[in-house]
């Protein structure tokens, strides 16, 4: 049996992002087909949310379905959307005090989905523990460009100066304004790129990168992660002894 990690409850992640990648190499190991992946996929990401509500993570970002992912096969997009539908569980979030939010071109969405989005986002708003954020129809490129569009507007309109112009102002405009940056980047599945994900947000992310598929991603990993994470040293620019100093 696998060794209980211990980590140091004080030093957690306040942000966590997580690319949940390997769903289909898992179900075609298996002789199945990808949608057996997804599906074991879905049912991964219930136990870390309640995982990473138990150990105090303030925000958990999930990169659910990206811009690009429009580009695949009609049939798996289709599955994709009913598995989505079917595990948006509102009672998980109300038992563990979690609160529901998506980021993202959801307008691109079916309807049949979009309506149960917004209906959980709604019911979990007063919810006070961990955040739970879908990047759904995401992609850090797409983000940009709204957040340049939003701010050209404003220039134009004469509500903005040029010169005013500076990285909060691009910060205020994102679609996660409201959190903060990401403070632990895991990606499953063996790859080890961002993939157009949370780019600005992670600009002093630690990232973190196993070879595990998503649908065996389960606590302990996520333990080992945040285990990771904690042994780093968040230096920002700064030299190891100019944080000592500051200490």
């Amino acid at each position: 049996m696998e060794e209980h990690i211990q980590l140091d409850m004080k030093c957690m992640p306040s942000h966590v992002a997580i690319i949940m990648d390997g769903n289909g190499r898992w179900a075609k190991q298996r002789g199945m087909e990808r949608t057996f992946g997804h599906q074991a996929g879905a049912e991964t990401v219930h136990q870390i949310v309640e995982e990473a509500a138990r150990l105090g993570i303030k925000y958990l970002t999930l990169y659910t379905f990206s811009t690009e992912n429009w580009n695949r096969p009609t049939e798996e997009i289709t599955a994709l959307m009913g598995l989505l539908f079917e595990h948006i569980e509102e009672e998980t979030f109300m038992k563990n005090n979690v609160s529901f939010k998506v980021i993202g071109d959801i307008d691109k969405l079916p309807n049949y989905v979009l309506g149960k989005l917004k209906k959980c986002i709604e019911h979990t708003s007063r919810n006070t523990g961990m955040s739970l954020v879908l990047a759904l129809s995401y992609s850090s490129k797409w983000e940009l460009t709204e957040a340049a569009r939003q701010i050209a507007t404003e220039v134009k309109d004469g509500k903005l100066q040029l010169s005013n112009i500076d990285s909060d102002t691009i910060q205020q405009h994102l679609a996660t304004k409201d959190m903060p940056d990401v403070d632990l980047l895991i990606r499953t599945g063996g790859e080890q790129r961002l993939s157009n994900y949370l780019l600005w947000q992670c600009a002093y992310a630690e990232l973190y990168f196993c070879d595990t598929y998503w649908p065996d991603f389960k606590e302990q990993e996520l333990r080992k992660a945040i285990a990771d994470y904690q042994n780093r040293e968040r230096r920002y620019g700064k030299t190891s002894e100019q944080l000592r100093s500051d200490d």
